[in-house]
């Protein structure tokens, strides 16, 4: 593995969902010609080291089985800590190109899942893909949808359309809230058009929408995702975040563990829109 290759992480627990996100991570790599490795995490505490050693023989294992039935080198590494810091501290220091995470969605007692993994993605400067089932039988992601708002934080998910546009040869559909306010169309606009600038400047295909219902823009952004066949949707997490925001609950929560069971590309906003723009040629 050469240190340019920026490799592509996957949290895996040894539950199905943890197999969908290794489904998911081969069809990535296979476009982006990334490495793959597997990230195990023991609770720290008590007989810690003993159970590190049991996992990383049972991931041995199971790292052979992708690899073989893949045709591809599939590596892995098992850390005691937590998953809500130990993740996103090695995607960081270890400079990983994007986390891919199984969860369990939003079916009965699992609704906190969505702000579980919300919890475990802001500690990480590195993108998280959160995925719920296998990878559809499209080889790629062909529409991806981008929901913009008011923010200036909603920019910096740009780098990643573009990115993965150009991979996938997706198209990008930017939707926007149906607002009235001026101050906030205005805001919206400057997104819009920033976002359309640079689409433009790297030949991505797009489609501009507006959605046609007041409230929840989350929700109308996981029914139109769902309504065109959506393979992904890429949001920006709210800068910040605290306890009051995961018990009363922030947008993204709700995307993240969506009933539609779309994959969805979780940004952190900690990147400066001026260094993104110079990644976008």
């Amino acid at each position: 593995m050469h240190k340019k290759d920026k490799e592509i992480l996957v949290t895996y627990d040894f539950t199905p969902v943890s197999d969908n996100a290794v489904a998911h991570a081969v069809r990535v790599a296979k476009y982006t010609d990334s490495p793959i490795r597997l990230l195990h995490i023991v609770e720290d505490g008590s007989g810690s080291e003993a159970r590190v050693e049991k996992a990383r023989s049972m991931l041995q294992f199971v790292c052979n089985e992708f690899s073989g039935r893949h045709g591809m080198e599939i590596d892995f590494e098992v850390l005691a800590g937590t998953i809500f810091n130990t993740i996103g501290k090695f995607a960081t220091d270890n400079d990983a190109r994007m986390v891919i995470m199984g969860t369990h969605g939003i079916r009965g007692m699992q609704k906190l899942t969505g702000s579980w993994a919300l919890k475990v993605i802001v500690k990480s400067k590195v993108p998280f893909l959160v995925v719920q089932d296998k990878p559809t039988e499209k080889h790629r992601f062909t529409d991806i949808v981008f929901p913009i708002d008011f923010k200036a934080e909603s920019r910096e998910k740009l780098y990643w359309a573009i990115y993965l546009g150009k991979y996938f040869n997706s198209k990008i559909h930017l939707f926007r809230p149906p607002v009235t306010d001026k101050s906030i169309i205005r805001k919206i606009n400057i997104n819009q058009n920033f976002a359309v600038r640079y689409l433009s400047q790297n030949m991505i295909d797009y489609e501009i929408h507006t959605g046609n219902k007041a409230g929840s823009f989350a929700r109308e952004t996981i029914s139109f995702a769902q309504e065109i066949s959506a393979d992904l949707i890429i949001i920006t997490t709210t800068k910040g975040i605290d306890m009051t925001d995961y018990i009363l609950g922030v947008p993204e929560q709700e995307i993240i563990a969506n009933s539609a069971r779309i994959p969805v590309m979780a940004v952190n906003p900690r990147v400066g829109v001026s260094s993104i723009s110079s990644v976008m040629y």
